[in-house]
């Protein structure tokens, strides 16, 4: 039999639905983006315009001529025929997931939000990954992708290629211009006034944020950490020390202020607190509204009335000015780490201690914290400061930071997707954290107490930032600071001492309760911690030092 001397149809190499140079591909990229991707952008530039007003409608199109030159410049900078293809793959599975999350809880992309998602551990992704997310991504990733799949991209000579490109770059930089100075006005007065409204442009935003985090992160991997309070050292009530002084400072989780008994809330959510001799600070403003940039500031000698996030990243926190003067320093973690404040300190995580009935599939409940605390107390000498860093009422699954015992509040919200529930519910599930969070800071005091005939010690709680459920259309954390509501930014703060700390640091209770009720901040931690501890150097500030105006003159 002879064979045909052509192949037959079936066996052609399928070929791809459309042959296109690099340049139109990334133009369609662009429009794509800026029309699906940037909804929340448009709301924010166009709050408060009459849609029956041609201005308005004048003003979104430059908007969106400006946004499309925007991506398109970006991406012709580095796109070329080999990577056009997985470059675009990649932004367009990035901005999938950007979008639904700004969507679902009103975040804000910016680099301290893209830095939080970067350190998110297993268990904390698992609970951000729900069934909702599944229908966006098939219509903004797996559909676009299915159509990038069948491009072919063609090719130029080089010449015909840079001389194409420029022009290209040309052309996008004109509209880019045109578009700015067509809407300069309202859009300079837009920028000025919400300047967070550049987080929403995606996925430059996106873009940008990668950009700046891994500059930071590069200059601070090449080199150590600025040293200091190099002159911290022993103050005098150490040398008339009998007893071991343990300082424990709590690091709380997303316990906003609104929310917390002691702080006049409708529901008492900090019953067991309630009956301890403490001091509730009534008006703390935390340092930022997110982990990543709280604990690290918090444990800054400035933090946010000067803040300088690159400064306080590069330098030594207050843990190690502690360690210095001779203070034993030891952190536990229930979270995604200690975000480089205890870097070379001793340190653990309640995971790997695997206490028996807190934790189940890499997640431990934050009673976990207090493994071993008895037998660390009976053991120790000197003066101690050990640091535990809860888990609290991180969402969105606020349900499973808590025991059955503690979901006193019903009905409360049992899913990881907030938008199934109710705003009832929801709240609901965040107070019975919070009454979790009371009894294990209540757990904490009664082991204290329970060793005060050999251990003076005190606690210090304070939350890394609050939290939003639902108020102007917003959840979770992580606003940038500047439009930042209050319930993302005033947290809890309390102070609980044994009678024998008290007495050997001179405190004034009264004094305190009177302190207490005046605003405080996160940047009055650094101080209050070394006033605490008697801990003397040229960083110390007496004025932002909680307790300083309230110790005798003989301590």
């Amino acid at each position: 039999m002879s064979r045909p001397d052509h192949p037959t149809p079936c066996a052609e190499r399928p070929r791809a639905a459309l042959a296109i140079t690099v340049e139109p591909l990334l133009l369609i990229a662009a429009l794509f983006w800026t029309l699906a991707a940037n909804g929340r952008f448009f709301a924010a530039a166009l709050h408060g315009r009459s849609p029956g007003d041609a201005a308005t409608w004048g003003f979104a199109a430059a908007l969106a001529v400006g946004l499309v030159a925007l991506h398109l410049l970006l991406l012709a900078l580095v796109a070329n025929r080999w990577t056009v293809k997985p470059l675009l793959a990649a932004m367009t599975v990035a901005t999938a997931f950007a979008t639904y999350y700004m969507q679902t809880y009103g975040v804000y992309l910016d680099p301290s939000m893209l830095r939080s998602t970067l350190h998110t551990d297993v268990a904390e992704a698992r609970e951000l990954l729900g069934w909702t997310l599944l229908p966006h991504l098939a219509l903004y990733a797996a559909l676009p992708l299915t159509l990038l799949a069948r491009v072919r991209i063609v090719s130029r000579p080089w010449r015909s290629a840079a001389a194409v490109r420029g022009a290209w770059l040309l052309g996008a930089l004109a509209c880019a211009v045109a578009a700015l100075v067509a809407v300069y006005q309202p859009l300079a007065s837009l920028m000025r006034n919400h300047k967070e409204a550049r987080y929403l442009i995606t996925p430059a935003n996106l873009l940008w944020s990668v950009a700046s985090v891994a500059a930071a992160d590069t200059r601070g991997a090449a080199r150590p950490r600025t040293p200091i309070g190099l002159d911290a050292a022993p103050g005098p009530s150490w040398r008339t020390q009998r007893r071991a002084r343990v300082l424990v400072l709590v690091v709380g989780e997303t316990a906003r202020a609104e929310n917390w008994g002691l702080n006049g809330y409708a529901r008492q959510t900090t019953p067991q607190l309630a009956r301890l001799p403490l001091v509730s600070f009534a008006d703390v403003t935390a340092c930022g509204t997110d982990t990543e940039t709280s604990v690290p500031c918090m444990f800054a000698p400035v933090g946010r009335r000067d803040y300088d996030a690159a400064r306080i990243r590069s330098s030594e926190s207050l843990l190690h000015v502690a360690a210095r003067a001779g203070v034993q320093v030891h952190w536990r973690d229930n979270q995604t780490g200690c975000k480089g404040v205890c870097d070379t300190l001793p340190n653990d995580h309640v995971a790997t201690l695997n206490p028996p009935g807190l934790c189940a599939q890499g997640r431990c409940l934050d009673e976990a914290l207090l493994y071993d605390i008895d037998h660390r107390l009976g053991a120790a000498r000197g003066t101690q400061l050990w640091v535990l860093h809860m888990l609290g009422n991180h969402g969105p699954s606020y349900f499973r930071r808590y025991p059955p015992a503690f979901a006193r509040h019903q009905p409360a919200c049992a899913s990881d997707e907030l938008q199934h529930c109710s705003r009832e519910e929801i709240v609901n599930a965040y107070d019975n954290a919070l009454l979790y969070t009371d009894h294990v800071l209540a757990a904490l005091v009664a082991k204290l107490q329970a060793h005060a005939p050999q251990v003076d010690s005190a606690m210090l709680y304070v939350s890394d930032h609050g939290e939003s459920l639902g108020e102007h259309g917003l959840f979770l954390h992580g606003v940038p600071y500047a439009i930042a509501p209050p319930q993302q930014t005033k947290v809890p703060m309390l102070l609980w001492t044994s009678d024998g700390f008290a007495h050997a640091a001179g405190l004034d209770t009264a004094c305190l309760s009177r302190r207490a009720m005046r605003p405080a901040s996160h940047d009055h931690l650094f101080h209050t911690v070394l006033g605490l501890l008697d801990v003397r150097t040229a960083l110390h500030d007496p004025a932002w030092d909680l307790v300083a105006g309230c110790r005798s003159d003989a301590s």
